[in-house]
């Protein structure tokens, strides 16, 4: 056990990786957790979320005091459900926006929790050891918060995600308290890092607000915009803007309804009335419409994927429609992104991305200058970033250091490392267990690291199938050999015939001695044969047919 004396700071998800954030702080007999969020898997992984491993905090239940959320994107909350399946959270603390989100994401999943707890930014919430207050940041979605513990061995800050606009859609971040927490003295920083390699200021969203009514007052056809869902802001103004310019908006997308439901609940966007079912879109004129889609990153279940294919079954495109994408591309999805934009350009619309002619998205993250503003408000002895790749939070350290923090002051850890702070200074700890767990439909854990390389190699190299017959202990028919993404049959003969023979070949070998081991054998001898023919590595699947005597 830790000693009771040292104050521990540790990452169960957020460090080498944007996304899954989940941040520790442990005193004594009191562990307080920030944010419970996912990561995506890829394409070819065949799960549905990436989540920290809370054996952790399984472990130690009985000192968890609560789950403090910074702000509601799927990155910060999105683990919540799973968390709650698995380990007892006596409370959740989370601004106005994310309780929203929470209550509707565990309804959908018909987990009954009552200990939902509004903050803002006037809050003080203390324990025996720690307590926690808040300060307001400014973000892609409403009720962003940094948050400030303060603990026996020193004062701890992590920002959650934020940027400086001076001209926002929302209120401003509060830049006083800020400055006020920095003077009073911070121990060490935990700071966002998803844009320490981007250089300069990110530009407001007020620029994003110009450029959209610009295209809306040049096309007098239909308008189509994807966006991501949990950008409140941005659904905000493009509700403002169809407002100006008369036009009615459609939802399209399951997430893309539930913000904005949750939105017009609790006050952040007020037209209701400017909203519409597809059929009344259908029968309205095209200059009085705006389509706004889930879709940015070309999911191909998604509205506009959908739309883009000509299958969706309330929307059909017209040649002066116009679709704007106001997102950014996700690492990884670019490709996705592209496909779906060709096959906007196939059908004859004119489409918008972000370039440097037309701002339609800009980041809710910070960039290089507005990470040293953060620095030099708050004034850490230490600083350790969070929220991004290696390079990233190897960019923002060094950063830290050009704002005169001293480079062994500075952390660059991953999930699971340690610090421990004693009496104001900071050093590295023992480190405890992290690691990834498997979300596959409402199962938790059930896919392991054996499972996805397997799943992996299957996507990679496809599956050989050998079927096989045997009775008294002999090989009845030559095997059967099929295969599923691994050759095209009808031009590899040759190769299935040599297969069928070769499996023969192992099976009459092995079957002279004893055949309990008989798959193990036909899969590690077969490996090696299939790959000096081909080179390719797929999964063997044998199955065995045993015909005994009556």
């Amino acid at each position: 056990m830790f000693k009771e004396c040292i104050t521990k700071v540790f990452a169960l998800g957020g460090l080498g990786e944007v996304g899954k954030n989940m941040y520790c702080i442990m005193h004594d007999n009191e562990i307080i957790i920030i944010d419970a969020g996912v990561s995506f898997p890829d394409d070819n992984m065949g799960i549905d979320y990436i989540i920290p491993d809370f054996t952790f905090l399984k472990k130690n239940e009985k000192n968890i005091k609560g789950l403090f959320i910074t702000h509601g994107h799927e990155d910060h909350i999105g683990a919540i459900p799973f968390l709650l399946q698995k380990v007892n959270i006596p409370a959740i603390y989370a601004p106005n926006q994310a309780i929203g989100l929470i209550r509707k994401k565990l309804e959908e999943r018909n987990i009954q929790y009552k200990n939902l707890f509004v903050y803002n930014e006037k809050s003080r919430i203390k324990f025996k050891h720690i307590s926690v207050e808040f300060f307001m940041t400014t973000h892609s979605i409403p009720d962003s918060h940094g948050i400030c513990i303060h603990t026996p061995n020193g004062t701890i800050v992590t920002t959650g995600d934020f940027k400086f606009d001076f001209t926002p859609i929302g209120p401003m971040a509060n830049l006083h308290k800020m400055a006020e927490i920095g003077k009073k003295g911070v121990t060490l920083l935990l700071s966002d890092s998803t844009n320490a390699l981007v250089q300069g200021i990110s530009a407001s969203e007020s620029k994003v607000d110009e450029a959209l009514s610009d295209i809306f007052k040049k096309h007098q056809g239909r308008i189509i915009i994807a966006t991501f869902a949990s950008n409140i802001y941005r659904l905000k103004h493009i509700v403002d803007t169809c407002k100006r310019n008369n036009r009615k908006i459609a939802i399209f997308g399951r997430s893309m309804n539930n913000n904005i439901e949750i939105s017009i609940e609790g006050g952040y966007i007020k037209n209701k009335g400017i909203f519409i079912t597809p059929e009344e879109a259908n029968s309205m004129p095209d200059n009085k419409v705006c389509l706004l889609c889930t879709g940015s990153q070309g999911e191909p279940l998604a509205a506009l994927s959908r739309i883009a294919n000509g299958n969706h079954k309330n929307i059909k495109l017209k040649n002066n429609d116009t679709v704007i994408f106001s997102s950014s591309a996700i690492p990884g999805n670019a490709v996705s992104i592209s496909r779906t934009i060709n096959k906007l350009y196939l059908r004859g619309v004119k489409v918008y991305t972000n370039t440097s002619l037309s701002d339609v998205h800009t980041s809710g993250h910070a960039s290089e200058e507005e990470l040293k503003l953060m620095i030099r408000l708050i004034k850490p002895r230490y600083f350790m970033p969070v929220h991004g790749e290696y390079r990233m939070l190897k960019k923002h350290a060094d950063i830290g250091i050009m704002c005169d923090i001293p480079k062994e002051n500075t952390f660059v850890l991953g999930n699971g490392d340690v610090l421990n702070i004693k009496n104001g200074k900071v050093t590295i700890g023992q480190p405890i267990q992290a690691g990834d767990s498997y979300v596959d439909g409402n199962r938790i854990g059930d896919v392991d690291n054996v499972v996805m390389k397997e799943r992996k190699s299957m996507s990679q190299d496809g599956i050989v199938i050998v079927t096989l017959t045997i009775k008294n202990n002999k090989l009845i028919t030559i095997p059967n050999v099929t295969t599923r993404g691994f050759i095209l049959v009808n031009d590899n003969i040759q190769l299935v015939h040599d297969l069928q023979n070769k499996s023969k070949q192992i099976i009459e070998e092995k079957l002279k001695g004893h055949n309990n081991e008989l798959k193990s054998v036909i899969i590690s001898e077969l490996l090696p044969y299939i790959y000096e023919k081909t080179g390719r590595k797929p999964t063997i699947l044998p199955i065995i047919m045993e015909i005994k005597e009556a």
